[in-house]
Parts: structure tokens; sequence; C-alpha cells
């Protein structure tokens, strides 16, 4: 009998394991294709850049408002092709990017691939971190449908597959918050604790937006590790995976030490990343840094981090003070929205996902024994939303990627629902499969079905929502295959060189209109932002649309 279940065991740990190979590689597969077929994206350039330069000057000079690890991943990568450097360059982090592309003799394909290829490997890795937090919560069968979640998003797997930090930094969280999960229920709740801030800090030395978790975080630490249970008997035996008994004086005091040190360990890690780059921490404050006033002043002025972290924050908070141009649901307006991100999500995520969110969400909050995951999933997820919600930035629902990761295990729970989300959880999960193979390969302009799809994206949306510049190699490829020996006039969002790919192209705004005639390129987002009686806009009621790239350039004919 025995023998029989530890057949039964050992053939589902077989199917398991098959599960979670399956996903994990078509994720791969798509994103390294992607990868390969996308031109840079327009932060990435001046990622790229600045780990060229870390790996070679050792200078924290450039993109001093992000910390260094993230850029220190992407140079794992960019350090394999030996990237050339202008030794006599001179110019802001913008220049830099495109020197390094552009003008010093390197493949632009090459490198962007292998700046990529480290981001990718990480994605592929938080996958395993969702896997394993959904199994813990809701078993096998919880984590491989918390994974297809994952393995299946559209935003996840377009900003996994690039030289970018925000899938990174939220995976970080995700994993911090898994491994505080493990300090309340394993065996070993110091270590997993210790691991914890490790991930806490490796979240804050790749981007600042993780601040907002640092105090749920630290909690979710110290709640995990208070004892179970009070007692005064003498030598009792601890129950293994749980904390020794305490008595009622020390009940406190030990999970307020361990919390303090996971703190320290995510403020070292953060040290050290900026070390890593220059032993000397060789610094010059950039010119023309914001004034700062009351709250931000303190926070930039009292943070335990090095002098250019905290450099980079009061940029941070500068940008704050800047208006920005905004695009929702055919709207063009300028500043910012507070319900701009969860409308974003709205639109670009699939609808079966969003179904399961909410199943999830519920039934994690209606069992009794699933309950304390909420704490430890939705608390940090909606602190991540809200905090991202208060920027002025409206330029994608990237900057809340962290919802669809951290609900991607909140999912899980639906396993253990009653019916009929139970028996909905396959069709829906099928669902988004689907929604998700069907956008392939354009991933970042991604819309749901109730939004008319990736095609229609642009009517809602604008910027890394949909037209990041990506589609500057495809266009190329298009209008040699269709349009060859026309005239070509160009307007295109993004920091890639056209020249580099064959387009020889005019820029219709430097001329007076009536001499405009030929195949007439632009990206969707300058299209977004073209105001009425703008030059751009009467430069586009006077053509005619005919063609579009990656649902992200529209091309007309005038």
């Amino acid at each position: 009998m025995r023998s029989w279940a530890a057949a039964v065991s050992r053939q589902r740990r077989w199917w398991v394991t098959l599960g979670v190979a399956v996903l994990l590689g078509q994720m791969a597969a798509v994103m390294i294709t992607t990868a390969v077929q996308q031109t840079p994206t327009t932060d990435e350039p001046v990622y790229v850049g600045t780990a060229a330069v870390y790996l070679q000057k050792h200078s924290l000079q450039f993109n001093p408002e992000h910390p260094p690890l993230g850029k220190l991943i992407i140079g794992a990568g960019v350090a394999a092709v030996h990237p050339r450097l202008d030794p006599g360059f001179v110019g802001d982090q913008w220049a830099l990017g495109h020197s390094v592309l552009y003008e010093t003799g390197n493949d632009p394909w090459r490198l962007m691939l292998a700046a990529r290829l480290p981001v990718i490997l990480l994605t592929l890795l938080f996958g395993l971190v969702v896997f394993a937090f959904a199994a813990e919560v809701a078993g096998a069968l919880g984590g491989l449908l918390a994974l297809s979640m994952y393995a299946f998003s559209p935003d996840v797997i377009a900003h996994g597959s690039l030289a970018t930090l925000d899938v990174p930094t939220a995976g970080f969280l995700l994993t911090a918050c898994w491994l505080a999960w493990r300090a309340r229920r394993g065996a070993y709740p110091v270590r997993a604790a210790v691991l914890a801030g490790l991930a806490l800090g490796a979240a804050l030395a790749t981007k600042m937006s993780a601040l907002p978790a640092v105090p749920v975080v630290l909690a979710l630490i110290g709640f995990a590790v208070v004892p179970a249970r009070e007692t005064s008997a003498q030598g009792e035996t601890p129950v293994p995976g749980e904390t020794p008994p305490v008595g009622r004086l020390d009940r406190w005091r030990r999970p307020a030490l361990i919390t303090a040190g996971a703190g320290l360990v995510a403020v070292a890690v953060v040290w050290v990343s900026y070390l890593l780059v220059n032993p000397t921490l060789r610094w010059t404050q950039p010119i023309g840094m914001p004034d700062l006033h009351g709250a931000q002043a303190l926070a930039a002025n009292l943070l335990p981090f090095p002098e250019p972290y905290r450099d980079g924050l009061r940029i941070q908070f500068g940008f704050a003070d800047v208006d920005f141009d905004g695009f929702l649901f055919g709207d063009l307006y300028r500043g910012s929205r507070w319900y701009y991100l969860p409308a974003a999500l709205l639109v670009k995520m699939p609808l079966g996902m969003m179904a399961l969110w909410v199943a999830g969400a519920v039934t994690m909050l209606a069992v009794r024994r699933l309950r304390p995951a909420a704490a430890y999933l939705l608390v940090p997820a909606g602190v991540l939303l809200a905090g991202a919600m208060t920027g002025t930035r409206d330029f994608g629902a990237r900057y809340a990627i962290a919802v669809p990761i951290f609900l991607a295990v909140v999912t899980g729970a639906v396993v253990q629902a009653r019916r009929p989300w139970r028996w909905l959880a396959l069709p829906l999960a099928l669902f988004v499969a689907v929604s998700s193979v069907r956008t392939f390969p354009y991933y970042l302009p991604y819309a749901n079905e109730a939004f008319g799809g990736p095609a229609r994206t642009y009517r809602y949306l604008h910027d890394s929502n949909v037209d990041w510049g990506q589609d500057l190699g495809r266009l190329a490829d298009r209008l040699r295959t269709r349009y060859a020996g026309e005239r070509i006039w160009l307007v295109y969002k993004g920091n890639g060189d056209p020249a580099y790919y064959g387009i020889d192209a005019s820029d219709p705004l430097a001329v007076p209109s009536a001499r405009v005639h030929g195949i007439v390129a632009i990206s969707d987002s300058w299209i977004d932002k073209s105001r009425p009686g703008s030059r751009l806009r009467q430069l586009i009621d006077t053509s005619r649309p005919i063609d579009s790239v990656g649902h992200a350039i529209t091309i007309f004919r005038r």
C-alpha cells in the first residue's frame, strides 16, 4: 500500500515538474523571440550605455536617478560582447546610449540581445518564485495555475524581454514577500528573514519605486517570526517548523531584532551595489538638483544610503514638479490623473486573468487557512499600486507591473474555491493563454478583447503601453519590401537610429506641408499626442492610412 502511494506521489511530482518546464519553456521562447526582433525601446539605450560605463570606467556619473543593481544585471550581458566606448565622449545619458549603440562600431542587434538576456533569465527565475509561493499557499495545482498566469501575462513577457528595470524590481519584491512567508512557516525562520532582507535590498538597489514597500515587507518579516504561543513550561521540546516558545517579555524582542537585522541586510545590499561600480564612491552632485522641502527633503537627507542614491531620490522627487503629457481613452491632457494606472491595467490585462484575480482574492479572504497569505500578497500589491498612482508620469502600465506579478500568485487560491469558480479556473486560464498567444510577437501593444486587441490599443493609451520605439527594424523591413523607391517621411518616437536600419527618411514637420508627398510613417504615440490644429494633426488629417507596423507605427500615403 505504501509503495503504491509512493508511486502515485512520484508520478504527481513528475507531472508537476513537466508542467512547470512547459510553461517556463514557452515563456522563454516567446521572450527570446521578442528580444531578437525588437529594436531598442526608449529607455534601454540609457541603461545599456550606463552599464558599459560601469564596466569600463567604474563611474556613477550617468543615470543617477536609478540605483546600479539593475544596470549591473544588464551589464552581465553587455560584458559578454565587449562593447567599445568613445574615449572622448561628452554628453548626457541619452547621447551616451546613442553613442554606444550607433557611433562606436558596436553591433546594436547583438548588444541589445546580450543586454536583454540577463533580464529574461531573471524573469524566468521569478516564475519559479511564483510557482513555489502559490504551491505553498494552495498546493501544486494552485502553483501551476499561478505560473500559467505569470507565463502568459503579455505585460510581464513584454517588459521581461527588455533591458529595463520594472520587472526585476517587482520580482525582487515578490521574492522578499515569499521569503517572509517562509519565515512564518519554515523550519529556519531567521535564515528566511535574512534572505528576505537580501531580496528587499535587491529591489531597492534596482529602482526607487520599491521604497513604499519597505515598511510592508519589514512588518511581514517581523510578524512572521513572532512566536505562535507563550509558555512558562521548562524543557518543552519545540515543534519542528515553529519558533520555540518564549516568555511574555521576550515575545516581541526577538522579532524586532530579526526585523532590524533584515533591514540592515537590505541597506547593505544597496551600499554594495554602489561599491561594485566604484569602490571609492567618488561622486559629484549633478547640476540643477531640485530644491526640496518638508518630508521629501527629510527622506532624501536621512535615508541610510550612499549620497548618489539620495541624490537620485532628489531627482525622482523633482520629476513631481514637471507636467508631462498623458493620454487616456482618447483624451490628451497635461499632468497626471490618479486613476490612470487602474484604467491602463483594465485595458492591458487579459479578461480571464482579471476574473481569476478577483476569484483568487475572494477565495483567499474567505477560506480561513488561506487568509494569512493575503497579507503577503494583496497588501504589498495594493501598496505598490497606490504608490505608483501618486506618480506624475502617465506613461504606461509598466509602473504597476507588480500587480500582475503578485496577483498571479493570488490566482492559485482559486483551486481551493467553491464551485463554480474551481471549475471555471481551467477555461479562464485557457482564455488567457489564447489571448496571449494571439498577440505574439507584439506584446508591448497588447490590449484585451474588450478594447479591440493590440491593433486598437493606441486609441486608448500611448507610450510604453503601445509604442516605445520597438518597431524601427520592422518598419525598415516593411519599407524595403512594400514601398521600395518611394519618398519616405518619418515621425518616430524612440531612441533608435533610423539611418542605421536603412531608413532614408525626411522629417515632414521640417518643411512646408505642401512639399510632403509619398509615404509618411508616424509612431502611434505621436499620433496620440498630436493636438488639434498642430502641424502633425493637419498632416495626419490630410493623409490616408494604408498600413501598420507592429500595431505601433502607422503608414500613411500623402
